[in-house]
């Protein structure tokens, strides 16, 4: 008879980490790996530094090597593509060795979302592919230590990252942080906003969706036919809507981004400023959080996005907190037209039942491109 193994502590996880000298960590979160981000955050919060993408956070740990550290990066599969330009080509070239702790979404066998189906099939032989040694993340303590040891190793012989895969369920969550009030207006939830950029819009407006709640609240309030629901391929929801708006013109469109997208594709908006003709509302949600892997800090809270669309060539911006001050901006900026910036300071929460969506990511895109060319 075989019992089940515990899942690993984040406490215990970092505690090994430090004591062979690894840090600073850095990456961008994913729920597997949530509490680990927690337990930095709460015990060692300047050994953990915030990145937009994943393909920063391996470059950044490649400067720490350089500056004598031992840096870690973590990263959900899904953001494994944006690795391979600086594993290949940074740490490979330069020898510059990394360690890496890479989730398991959508392994095959374990039901999963869509978006993850494919990488998650891949992802053992994606790294492979690029040379990197990796095994599935032992949950024994003594045999983590054991690992860890020869991944240090391997890495110290070979000049090359090394890769921890991170199933499922290894680590164990760890203890929520009470929130604290900050005082100040009230600010709108995501949903209510989402009720007030609909309510506000040209009817004939089509709505591109970022990953996520938002995506899922949008199909869950408001399902209709303009809307397209970008599951998945984080940061990429503005390019999308770009791209319709330039050979779909004769339609509006609205983006509803967040913040944590928007900081992981930022060159997103140098491209609609420099199309700043079309009618294009990108539509900012921002909760300075990445909701959907557990609440963890996106660097929002220090970035003046409004400022950054005016220098990328946007016609105009607005930062609203209040459900009529953005209706009334929405509207303003379908009336007057050109490309148009709209940070929306909204509160972290959701409904706890919120659902997947419904509509399959293939019939979500079929059903926008009928609307598009009736």
């Amino acid at each position: 008879m075989t019992t089940a193994t515990a899942a690993l502590g984040a406490r215990t996880l970092v505690g090994l980490l430090r004591e062979r000298g690894f840090g600073p960590f850095t990456g961008v979160p994913c729920s597997f790996l949530g509490p680990v981000i927690s337990c930095l955050e709460a015990e060692h919060p300047s050994e953990y530094l915030i990145a937009a993408n994943e393909g920063e956070a391996v470059a950044l740990a490649a400067g720490a090597h350089l500056a004598g550290r031992k840096p870690v990066v973590i990263l959900q599969n899904s953001g494994l593509g944006n690795t391979v330009n600086p594993l290949t080509s940074l740490c490979h070239t330069l020898r510059l060795p990394v360690l890496l702790f890479v989730t398991w979404r959508g392994r095959p066998g374990r039901p999963d979302e869509p978006q993850h189906e494919l990488m998650g099939r891949i992802t053992p032989d994606l790294l492979t592919a690029m040379e990197i040694a990796h095994e599935v993340l032992p949950e024994e303590p003594a045999l983590l230590a054991e690992r860890l040891d020869a991944a240090e190793a391997h890495m110290a012989a070979t000049g090359l990252p090394y890769a921890f895969v991170v199933p499922k369920g290894a680590v164990a969550p760890y203890p929520a942080v009470p929130a604290t009030d900050a005082g100040g207006p009230r600010l709108l939830k995501r949903a209510e906003a989402i009720a007030q950029i609909v309510g506000a819009m040209d009817p004939r407006s089509l709505v591109v969706a970022t990953t996520g709640k938002t995506a899922r609240e949008l199909e869950r309030d408001f399902d209709r036919p303009e809307n397209l629901y970008v599951v998945g391929s984080m940061g990429c929801a503005s390019s999308v809507a770009l791209g319709v708006a330039l050979y779909a013109p004769d339609r509006p469109v609205v983006i509803l981004d967040g913040d944590g997208a928007a900081l992981m594709r930022l060159e997103a908006m140098a491209a609609i400023g420099r199309h700043a003709d079309t009618g294009l509302c990108h539509v900012l949600l921002d909760n300075e959080a990445y909701e959907s892997t557990g609440g963890q800090p996106t660097a929002s809270a220090g970035v003046d996005f409004g400022a950054i669309a005016v220098a990328c060539g946007y016609r105009a911006v607005a930062d609203v907190t209040e459900g009529d001050a953005l209706a009334a901006a929405l509207r303003a900026a379908q009336v007057t037209g050109g490309a148009r910036l709209i940070r929306v300071r909204i509160v972290p929460g959701s409904d706890p039942g919120l659902g997947r969506p419904a509509l399959r990511p293939p019939a979500s895109a079929a059903r926008f491109k009928r609307v598009i060319a009736s």
